[in-house]
């Protein structure tokens, strides 16, 4: 199987209303594991790799998590998360990720633009997918009085922003939070992501997808909602399993035993979410489908090989 764009992966799972897992890789294990349930449920699949773990793990971990990718039999993208500025994009473009995230959302609207459009320039040169984000997602680290530091997505700055940038997919912030929900409020704004949909008509990013209501996700997908990141619910349980091993058997030091039940664990949440996204049993529909099954999406103009 070869790497599939993201951009294919998500502008069919938007079309027919389900949405792609985009499970963040904290290391190996979670790499194994996210392609064994991705395997056995015959789901489509992005796995994404966020700076800091980019940086903690190194160039190495790509090399690994996109041969992994290339002999799997189910359809999957390898995306940066939350790429900080081009210095990111830059590397994960010479390590050969498919996919990409800039977020300078946290810049006034015209540095957004101008940012997200020359990363756009670049990667669409090379047939790399875009993400961006617009708005803010939640901090976990906010309070309510700020409302824990969420902007909801404008819907016509978000019809701007997709004409000026030309980005592929917009992560939108619709009441989400990143991490754990300390106030226990995590209400999806149904409403505010209609007028998002109904305005751009794109694929649309659901971050902060831990710790939401299962129905609110299904309503989030019918209105748009194309992918979903998770991190939160694979890791913390993932790690506690761990601590949990390590507390009942504190002589034992085998990785086959250390990392058991951990494991176990992570790839029956990664079940519940494939399955509640929907994607379960869609790769049939992609690997039928042999025109589009390459690595990099051929958008119009100028392309560059990889060195």
């Amino acid at each position: 199987m070869v790497l599939v764009s993201s951009k294919y992966l998500l502008d069919r799972a938007y079309q027919e209303h389900f949405a792609i897992g985009a499970f963040n890789a904290g290391n190996s294990e979670f790499v194994k594991n996210i392609i064994t349930v991705a395997e056995n449920l015959q789901s489509p699949v992005i796995i994404q790799i966020y700076p800091l773990e980019y940086e903690l793990m190194g160039s190495k971990i790509i090399k690994y998590v996109l041969e992994a990718a290339k002999v799997s039999n189910v359809p999957i993208a390898v995306h940066l998360d939350h790429g900080r500025d081009l210095n990111d994009v830059l590397r994960s473009n010479k390590d050969q990720l498919n996919s990409v995230m800039i977020d300078t959302s946290a810049e006034e609207f015209a540095k957004n633009v101008a940012a997200t459009s020359e990363v756009v320039d670049i990667c669409h040169r090379l047939g790399i997918a875009v993400e961006a984000e617009l708005g803010s997602i939640g901090n976990r680290f906010a309070n309510d009085s700020s409302n824990m530091g969420r902007i909801y997505t404008d819907p016509n700055s978000a019809k701007e922003f997709i004409e000026q940038t030309q980005v592929d997919f917009l992560a939108v912030s619709i009441g989400t939070v990143h991490g754990p929900y300390p106030s226990g409020k995590n209400e999806i704004r149904i409403d505010i992501l209609k007028e998002i949909n109904r305005a751009l008509k794109i694929p649309l990013v659901l971050h902060g997808g831990s710790k939401n209501p299962d129905q609110k996700i299904k309503e989030a997908i019918e209105n748009g909602i194309a992918k979903v990141n998770i991190s939160t619910d694979i890791k913390l349980p993932y790690f506690h399993a761990i601590k949990d091993t390590v507390i009942e058997k504190p002589t034992d030091y085998e990785p086959w035993i250390m990392l058991k039940q951990a494991n176990q664990i992570q790839k029956d949440i990664l079940k519940e979410k494939i399955l509640l996204f929907g994607s379960n049993g869609k790769s049939s529909e992609y690997l039928n489908d042999f025109r589009h099954l390459k690595p990099y999406f051929p958008y119009e103009g100028e392309k560059v090989e990889f060195c």
